[in-house]
């Protein structure tokens, strides 16, 4: 079983807490990793390019002119493509770029990020913040004290001091537990997890 410190807000370790060695303790394999980040991207793109064809653009109804002796081609409907104005050919449309994966896949590779970052030892336990108030200098104090580089605050509920006491801090983000997913763990070095948070997610990736 893996062991992990556990600090108070002055980063001193008071407690050491034991965890499963099958969620902390995973070896990380890139190419996993890499597809669900993909997947997540995928996930988040809005496709939301879109143009009017022939049948949606303004117009219609009437034959622009008679259908002979103009002396222009002939011609059924000012929505054609071919004239000003006219609906658009092939145009994009909205379109939904998600697909699935295996949820054992999803679950496996957030085992594998949070290992990483313990191997890395760049995952912090906190036992407790010790904010009463709202302070935002008392937030960025304590977050330059266990890392100096973008971190990610991971909470076992919402609380409302801490969130807006963090959200004006550069590089740092506050989620729950619940929305915890590979690619916020990637993208932040360092992490900085309640201690009550630890043992939800470890109940919830032994399920």
């Amino acid at each position: 079983m893996a062991t992990l410190a556990v600090y108070d807000s002055q980063k001193q370790k008071i407690d050491e807490k034991t965890v499963s060695d099958e969620i902390f303790a995973v070896e990380p394999k890139v190419g996993l990793l890499h597809e669900v980040v993909l997947w997540q991207m995928a996930k988040k793109r809005a496709g939301t390019a879109c143009v009017k064809n022939r049948s949606e653009v303004s117009g219609g109804g009437k034959k622009p002119w008679r259908q002979k002796g103009t002396g222009n081609a002939r011609q059924g409907s000012n929505t054609s493509p071919v004239l000003k104005r006219g609906g658009s050919v092939f145009g994009p449309k909205p379109r939904d770029f998600s697909y699935s994966i295996p949820k054992k896949v999803r679950k496996l590779a957030l085992k594998m990020a949070l290992s990483s970052r313990v191997l890395e030892d760049k995952m912090f336990v906190l036992r407790d913040f010790d904010l009463n108030e709202i302070k935002t200098k008392k937030m960025a104090e304590l977050v330059k004290l266990f890392a100096i580089e973008k971190t990610l605050i991971v909470l076992d509920e919402p609380d409302s001091i801490i969130e807006r006491s963090a959200r004006n801090i550069p590089n740092v983000k506050v989620m729950l537990q619940a929305g915890l997913n590979v690619y916020d763990i990637l993208n932040y070095p360092n992490l900085i997890i309640k201690e009550k948070a630890v043992d939800i997610i470890e109940e919830r990736l032994k399920a």
